[in-house]
C-alpha cells in the first residue's frame, strides 16, 4: 500500500498546482481582516452633542456653524482633570426667552444665567462632527446611554465564529473541504449584503452573526485545504503567509475606508468578493486526502494525477495502491484534554493564551477608534507593524524554540500596553511607538499559539484539542469589546491595564509549558505523562525519540492571527 505522502512527493510537495491554489486561498484573506477589524470604519464614533431644535433654528437663520451652538447649548463637565463640552447632557432652556441675538453667537452664559441653569439629557438627538465619515453609531444614534449597544456588533460576529467553526468543521469532515468552502461564500456574499441594507440596528446585528458564522468556516475550510495538498515541510510556511495576507487586508481597509466613508458602501465593498470567490469551483481542487478518508480513491487517484500534471510530473503505478495514511486508530474525547495531569495543565493554559490573545489584539485595533486622532494614519501604522511579526517568528522558532519566544512576546505585549497607558499624550510619538511594539508583540502571540497547540497533544486528540482551545478566542472576542469600551468610559487608558495584565500571566504560564523544538510529536497520551515510567523506560523513550524525525502536523482545524 502507498501513502498519500509517497504519491505527494512525486506529484510535487509544492509545484505549480499547489502555487496556484495557495495565491487563490491567500485572496480569501483580505476581506476577512476588513469583516474582522472594519468596526473601527464601520462603528466610527464622532464628537456628538444634544440637538436642541430652538438653536439650530437660530444657526440657520443667524448663519452660525455647528461650534457656534455647541458653545451656547452644552454645558462643561471635568473630564480627567480637563474641561470639556458634555456628550450626553444639555440646558434645559427656552431659547427663545434668553434675549440670544444673531449678533452674540459664541456669548457664554457660564458667567451669566448658564451658571444657574438647568441641566438636562438630550431630548431631540444628537449633533455629530461627522469628519467626512457616517457609521451606524451616527445612522442609529447609538451614544450615551445607547453607546453600549455599538459592543454587539463585534460581539455577535464572534458569536458567529464560535458557532461557525465547529458547525464548518463538521461540514468539512463530513461533506469535504471545497463544498464547505463554497457554502460558506455563498453565505458569505448574502448575509454581507443583508448587513449593508438592514434598515435597523437590531437586525443588522442577526445578520452580522451570520455573516460571523459563516466567514470563519469558509476561511478554516480553505486553510485546511491549502495544507493538505502541500508537503511536510511547506506546511509552516504556508500557515504563516496565509496570516500575513490578513495583515495586507488590514492596510487594504484603510485605502478602501478613506475613500468609501460611508459604512453600508463599505460593507457592500468586502461583500462583494465573496461572490467572486465562488468561481473557485471550476479553480480548486477537492483534498484527496478527504477523499482517501472516506474511501472514496478512485476520485482521490484523478486529482492526484491531475496535480501532477499541472508539476509537469509523472507518477508511478503505486498510485494503484494509494491508501489513506491519517486515519487514527484511537477515537478521541473531550475527557481525554483534562484526565492526567500534564494533558490538564497544557488545556487550560492553551486556552488562556487563546483568550488573551483575541482580548488584546482586538481590544488593541478597536482602541484606535476611540483615541481621536486620525483614524486612516493610526490604522494604517497599526497594520503594518504585524509583518514583522511573522518574521520573528520564522527567525526564532527553530533556533531558539516555541516556549521562550511565546513567553516573551506576552510579556512584551503586556509591558507595552501599560507602558501605554501611562505615557502622557504630550508625548504623542512615543506613546504611539511603545503601542506598536504591544501590537507586535501580540501578533506574534496570536500566530505561535496555533502551531504551539498541535505540538502538544497526541495524534489520536490533536485536532479536537486545537479545536477545544481555540474556542476560548472567540469567546475572548466577545468579551473584548465590552472590555475596551465600557472601561474606556471610566478611564480611557484603563484597558490597557487590563490587557497588560492578562499579557503578562499567559507569558508566565507560557513557561510553564514544555519545550517542543527538536522533540518527535506525541503520539499517544503516554508520551505526554510520563511519569508513571520507570527509569529504564525513560532512558528507552529517549533513545528511541532521538532516532525520530519530528513531522510537521497536519492542522484541521486552524484560526488566523488577528481571531
Amino acid at each position: 500500500m502507498t501513502t498519500f505522502n509517497e504519491i505527494l512527493e512525486e506529484a510535487g510537495n509544492f509545484g505549480r498546482c499547489q502555487k496556484r491554489v495557495f495565491a487563490l486561498l491567500c485572496l480569501v484573506s483580505l476581506p476577512f481582516a476588513a469583516v474582522f477589524v472594519g468596526i473601527v470604519f464601520q462603528g466610527f464614533t464622532p464628537e456628538h452633542w444634544c440637538r436642541d431644535s430652538g438653536v439650530s433654528e437660530m444657526r440657520q437663520s443667524c448663519g452660525w456653524n455647528l461650534m457656534d451652538t455647541r458653545e451656547i447649548t452644552i454645558p462643561l463637565v471635568n473630564t480627567s482633570g480637563v474641561l470639556v463640552h458634555s456628550r450626553c447632557e444639555q440646558y434645559d432652556l427656552d431659547w427663545n426667552a434668553t434675549g440670544l441675538t444673531c449678533d452674540h453667537p459664541g456669548i457664554h452664559f457660564a458667567d451669566t444665567q448658564q451658571s444657574k441653569a438647568p441641566v438636562t439629557s438630550c431630548k431631540e438627538g444628537w449633533e455629530y462632527d461627522y469628519e467626512g465619515r457616517r457609521s451606524f453609531v451616527t445612522e442609529f444614534d447609538l451614544v450615551c446611554d445607547h453607546a453600549w449597544v455599538v459592543d454587539m456588533f463585534q460581539a455577535t460576529l464572534n458569536v458567529g465564529f464560535l458557532v461557525g467553526s465547529i458547525t464548518f468543521g463538521y461540514l468539512a469532515d463530513r461533506f469535504g473541504r471545497k463544498v464547505s468552502f463554497l457554502v460558506s461564500n455563498l453565505l458569505n456574499g448574502v448575509s454581507g449584503i443583508l448587513v449593508a441594507v438592514a434598515p435597523n440596528y437590531t437586525s443588522m446585528l442577526v445578520f452580522r452573526t451570520v455573516f460571523g458564522f459563516a466567514v470563519k468556516g469558509g476561511w478554516m475550510s480553505g486553510y485546511v485545504l491549502i495544507n493538505e495538498i502541500v508537503g511536510v515541510k511547506y506546511r509552516r510556511m504556508v500557515g504563516v503567509v496565509l496570516q500575513m495576507f490578513f495583515s495586507v487586508g488590514i492596510l487594504i481597509l484603510t485605502l478602501i475606508a478613506y475613500i468609501i466613508t460611508d459604512w453600508r458602501w463599505l460593507q457592500v465593498t468586502f461583500t462583494v468578493p465573496y461572490f467572486l470567490f465562488l468561481t473557485y469551483f471550476w479553480l480548486i481542487p477537492e483534498s484527496p486526502r478527504w477523499l482517501l478518508s472516506q474511501n472514496n480513491t478512485t476520485k482521490a487517484r484523478k486529482i492526484t494525477e491531475a496535480i501532477a500534471k499541472e508539476n509537469k510530473r509523472t507518477l508511478s503505478n503505486n498510485i494503484e495502491t494509494l491508501r489513506d495514511d491519517n486515519a487514527e486508530t484511537s477515537s478521541a474525547s473531550f475527557l481525554d484534554l483534562f484526565r492526567t495531569p500534564n494533558m490538564r495543565k497544557h488545556t487550560f493554559i492553551l486556552m488562556f493564551n487563546w483568550f488573551t490573545s483575541a482580548v488584546v489584539y482586538q481590544g488593541l485595533i478597536m482602541r484606535l477608534g476611540i483615541l481621536g486622532g486620525n483614524v486612516y494614519i493610526d490604522f494604517l501604522i497599526s497594520g503594518l507593524v504585524e509583518f514583522p511579526a511573522a518574521f520573528l517568528i520564522l527567525l526564532t522558532i527553530d533556533r531558539i524554540g516555541r516556549r521562550l519566544p511565546f513567553a516573551t512576546a506576552n510579556i512584551v505585549a503586556g509591558a507595552s500596553c501599560i507602558i501605554t497607558a501611562m505615557i502622557p499624550e504630550s508625548m504623542f510619538w512615543f506613546k504611539t511607538a511603545v503601542a506598536c511594539i504591544g501590537r507586535l508583540g501580540i501578533t506574534m502571540t496570536f500566530e505561535m499559539v496555533v502551531f504551539v497547540n498541535t505540538e502538544l497533544y497526541p495524534t489520536f486528540v490533536r485536532n479536537l484539542g486545537v479545536s477545544v482551545c481555540s474556542t476560548l478566542c472567540d469567546i475572548g472576542g466577545i468579551v473584548a469589546p465590552f472590555l475596551l469600551y465600557r472601561l474606556a468610559a471610566i478611564w480611557l487608558e484603563l484597558p490597557l491595564i487590563i490587557f497588560g495584565v492578562l499579557a503578562f500571566v499567559a507569558g508566565a504560564l507560557v513557561l510553564l509549558l514544555p519545550e517542543t523544538r527538536g522533540v518527535p510529536l506525541p503520539e499517544t497520551i503516554d508520551d505526554i505523562e510520563p511519569w508513571h515510567l520507570n527509569d529504564a523506560q525513560l532512558a528507552l523513550r529517549g533513545l528511541k525519540c532521538a532516532k525520530k524525525t519530528s513531522p510537521t502536523p497536519l492542522h484541521h482545524h486552524h484560526q488566523p492571527a488577528q481571531w
